[in-house]
């Protein structure tokens, strides 16, 4: 079994830096029966065990002072089902790799986020999710999962095996156990034409449903301190493809998206007061384009800035009411806030702790350039949120307890019920999940 400590101080630290830990060890398994051999290890030890992926969650849903399990030998695809529709892939794969070994096979996923560094397992866990009016979430395109439980048992479940676990572990939060492999559904590859344009906050606002409901994939962020908008409306093509030009593409995603953007978030926190006027100035930075490409290439985008973010969804139709007050909160407050807040949505899935269980949701996104004080504007933000019975995203800043996860997720208690019998000892247990789920 491979073992190794991550740097000299044997620190852990996320993507934004928000969230550090020190394990007693970590472990780098090559196969799923050195996972389950370094579980049962742990137990003689009586330490906690968690599996980490990239480290993009904002939350400290993978930290711990016991072992940490790093996936990254454990990569790759195991069998694709032409005839089924699925691919089953190794829990510690990037996604980026996923998608572009699908692509080589013709094959795609539905839909996915606005990012792919995430590994699989990480990415579904924490219930990673793009926008969408037929589909958003990675988690509710799995069809069967692998996860080693705590006794070092290996457990598999899809809707006809182990199906009480199928419902609950798509979005387990690493509170079940150590997913090791996923089977999601997938498609032939297809065609995506992106339609990007400016809008001003109040005529995307005004006409959001005619918006949701005209287009397979509507997203938008709203630029604070400005009534501008920039509006993304992806649907499928006949084609032929017209993927962005390499210079254009250059330009606006790396050094305007983020080169300019960077620049403009360290001159914003050295001189807060000059937010407004550079908020005003990148909103109208990018104009409108249309192209057509793959899925993954018109999904995601890449986002070298680094901040940290809070998410919450609210019911489809408390969007609209939730944003104009988010809006007039920032206007009427000495906030100075240099990110846009982003805007999607999601068809209700049938997840016990997906953000979309049982419900029509729509997603608001608040972020801050990394070394930025947020909590004053995430507070103010989650007051408004939870007032609409808002769901935190897993892996995103939020301060809600298990109290007020019983209150709006029907099946929170369906969950907690199959993390007592899988997981009595609580070996996958840390701060985090005793704050979100309870002792």
């Amino acid at each position: 079994m491979s073992t190794t400590v991550s740097g000299k101080s044997g620190t852990w630290r996320n993507w934004a830096g928000n969230v550090t830990a020190r394990p007693v060890r970590e472990v780098v398994p090559a196969s799923v029966e050195e996972l389950s051999a370094a579980v049962r290890k742990a137990a003689d030890d009586g330490l906690k065990v968690k599996a980490v992926g990239a480290g993009h969650s904002f939350t400290a849903a993978a930290a711990t002072d016991g072992v940490l399990i790093r996936p990254q030998l454990l990569t790759g695809i195991r069998k694709i089902d032409r005839e089924a529709g699925t691919v089953t892939v190794e829990a510690g794969t990037p996604l980026k790799r996923l998608n572009a070994a699908l692509a080589r096979e013709g094959l795609s996923l539905t839909n996915m986020g606005d990012i792919m560094e995430q590994t699989v397992s990480g990415a579904t866990s924490t219930g990673t999710h793009g926008t969408g009016r037929d589909s958003a979430s990675i988690a509710a395109q799995i069809k069967g999962l692998e996860l080693v439980t705590a006794d070092g048992s290996v457990l598999t479940c899809s809707e006809t095996e182990n199906p009480e676990v199928f419902a609950a572990a798509r979005i387990g939060i690493g509170a079940l156990g150590i997913v090791t492999a996923i089977t999601f559904s997938v498609e032939p590859i297809f065609l995506l034409t992106a339609r990007e344009e400016p809008m001003t906050f109040d005529k995307v606002t005004a006409d959001f449903d005619e918006l949701f409901t005209e287009n397979e994939h509507f997203e938008f962020y709203w630029f604070p301190h400005t009534g501008n908008c920039n509006t993304k409306r992806n649907n499928r093509s006949a084609g032929p493809e017209k993927p962005v030009g390499p210079i254009g593409g250059w330009i606006e995603d790396e050094f305007l998206s983020n080169g300019v953007f960077h620049a403009a978030n360290l001159l914003g926190r050295a001189l807060p007061a000059t937010i407004p006027t550079i908020a005003k100035i990148s909103s109208r930075a990018l104009s409108a384009r249309t192209y057509t490409d793959i899925p993954y290439k018109v999904f995601t985008s890449p986002r070298r800035v680094r901040f940290v973010e809070m998410e919450y969804a609210v019911p489809r139709e408390a969007l609209v009411d939730t944003l104009r007050e988010l809006k007039a909160m920032v206007d009427r407050s000495t906030l100075r806030v240099s990110f846009p807040v982003e805007v999607r949505t999601a068809p209700a899935d049938d997840i016990a702790l997906s953000t979309a269980s049982g419900r029509d949701s729509a997603y608001i996104a608040v972020h801050m350039f990394r070394g930025t004080p947020y909590q004053a504007y995430f507070t103010a933000a989650e007051r408004i949120f939870t007032a609409h019975e808002g769901r935190p995203h897993w892996g995103k800043v939020h301060t809600r307890d298990a109290e007020y996860f019983a209150k709006v997720y029907p099946r929170f208690g369906e969950f907690t019920a199959l993390r007592d019998r899988l997981d009595p000892d609580r070996r996958f247990a840390n701060d985090y999940l005793r704050r979100v789920l309870g002792s």
